[in-house]
């Protein structure tokens, strides 16, 4: 079995229609929030260097793509699914990796976030940094909001204003802010060796 997990290509395109219907069959089977993809928007992603795809010996295993918010202060990784022919070979671990780095690489100054039902892909954001926020700390952008019109849950969140819904928000720091706080780290632990050594 050969698995490549890559920056979607314009040849990656052919997937597109396969991709969507995973999310919607996924949608149906968890019976929870998914919002539903239409091909050309995927198609999209992929011509802009902006997602991430698996392929397990040539057939789609996975895909998730970016998405830039308020004037690229904010980038959400979205649109996560696992083919369920290949799952157990911790395949949304590495797209998730994949694309949290792509996002760094392309968006070092905005903040990474997602909203998510699923405590697996919570756990894989988790691991790479993210922690829980509320609604209010996300994007206020109406666009992105716009995208969970197609999800099951989406009178909760309108019923609540946009504060909160079935999915947990979680959020990363920025590279930048990443850098930032190691060096700060670096720093304070450099200080306390040399007042131990006097």
């Amino acid at each position: 079995m050969h698995i490549d997990i890559l920056v979607a290509q314009p040849e990656h395109t052919v997937y597109a229609q396969p991709i969507c219907d995973l999310i919607e069959e996924s949608a149906k089977a968890r019976g929870t929030g998914i919002a539903k993809r239409e091909p050309a928007y995927v198609e999209e992603k992929m011509l802009t260097g902006k997602a991430i795809i698996a392929l397990v010996d040539g057939e789609i295993g996975g895909f998730s793509y970016i998405e830039t918010w308020s004037h690229g202060n904010y980038v959400a990784n979205s649109g996560l699914i696992v083919n369920p022919k290949f799952r157990r070979l911790g395949l949304a671990r590495k797209i998730k990796k994949a694309v949290f780095d792509l996002s760094r690489k392309k968006y070092p100054n905005a903040r990474i976030f997602g909203i998510t039902t699923s405590l697996p892909v919570m756990k894989i954001n988790s691991d790479l940094g993210y922690k829980p926020v509320t609604f209010s700390e996300l994007t206020q952008d109406d666009a992105f909001w716009a995208g969970c019109k197609t999800c099951p849950n989406h009178d909760i969140l309108m019923r609540n204003d946009r504060k909160m819904c079935l999915c947990t928000a979680m959020m990363a720091l920025s590279a930048k802010e990443a850098k930032e706080k190691k060096l700060a780290k670096l720093e304070k632990k450099r200080e306390k060796i040399e007042k131990k050594m006097g």
